[in-house]
């Protein structure tokens, strides 16, 4: 993967934890980190300082200490900072097609609902042309930790981007895949055991291209017998990082409802792949 990690500042307190998640990433894939904010984008409290000198400098100073947890995490990362007089989403969804991955900090679960609708997140969710990474403000971790789970759906090769970016995270990371399909219940009984036997082999046969290119990734497969939300939820639960696909351009709603359901529900983060 070429391009670097490009992580949106806001400025409050849930930008730290992004920035500490992007500064790993950009570590492990050996790419360059890149941090941008937009000081005509602030947040509430910031946007009524009616001096835009003031806001500039508020502006500069969040990127001068996000630097510095990066470079503090990882001292050895090439950093670069960008301080614009775009709108953030504007901005972020611009660059993310010459981004390998868009890292956004998200605040705490009451208030995740409410954060996303009509949000920079949820604009630069709907366009963003690479992966993004949802990271709450409340995480401590760094990076996936032992297990990422993606969720697996498509068949053919509509699904190609997610597993892409799914194997590839695991490799890096040395983490276990766990790739989860949902399915309808069936009946209970023989026609139970034979839907989930035929979903398993649709499952492997999904996967196999994959694990031939990643053979160092060690996948766990599980088929569930449940809707897609209580699925990945489930399985995602001891998990550091669950991976969903997402189509862009999307309209009315920039995001279905499974991916929403997933950001306001998820103890993990979240990472949305678009899938054009």
């Amino acid at each position: 993967m070429g391009g670097s990690v490009l992580v949106g500042l806001d400025g409050t307190g849930n930008s730290e934890p992004a920035v500490r998640w992007g500064a790993e990433e950009a570590a492990v894939r050996h790419l360059p980190l890149r941090l941008l904010h937009s000081w005509v984008s602030q947040p509430w409290s910031v946007s009524l300082v009616p001096e835009d000198a003031d806001r500039r400098r508020y502006g500069a100073e969040v990127l001068r200490r996000a630097e510095a947890v990066a470079r503090d995490l990882h001292p050895g990362i090439a950093v670069e900072v960008e301080h614009v007089a775009e709108e953030a989403a504007d901005a972020l969804a611009d660059r993310s097609g010459e981004s390998t991955l868009l890292v956004l900090g998200s605040r705490g679960h009451d208030d995740i609902a409410g954060f996303l609708m009509g949000s920079v997140s949820l604009r630069v969710l709907g366009r963003a042309e690479c992966p993004v990474v949802i990271v709450r403000e409340e995480e401590s971790a760094v990076g996936p930790g032992p297990e990422v789970v993606v969720g697996v759906q498509e068949t053919g090769t509509e699904g190609d981007a997610v597993l892409a970016y799914a194997f590839t995270t695991a490799a890096v990371h040395r983490a276990d895949l766990h790739a989860v399909r949902a399915r309808a219940p069936a009946a209970a009984g023989d026609a139970e055991a034979a839907s989930t036997a035929a979903e398993r082999e649709v499952l492997a046969a999904i996967l196999a291209p994959w694990c031939g290119k990643h053979p160092d990734v060690r996948v766990i497969e599980e088929v569930v017998g449940d809707r897609a939300v209580p699925a990945l939820l489930g399985a995602s639960s001891r998990a550091g990082l669950l991976i969903v696909g997402s189509r862009t351009h999307r309209t009315p709603m920039p995001l279905g409802p499974v991916v929403l359901a997933l950001l306001h529900h998820s103890r993990c983060p979240v990472a949305v792949v678009p899938r054009g």
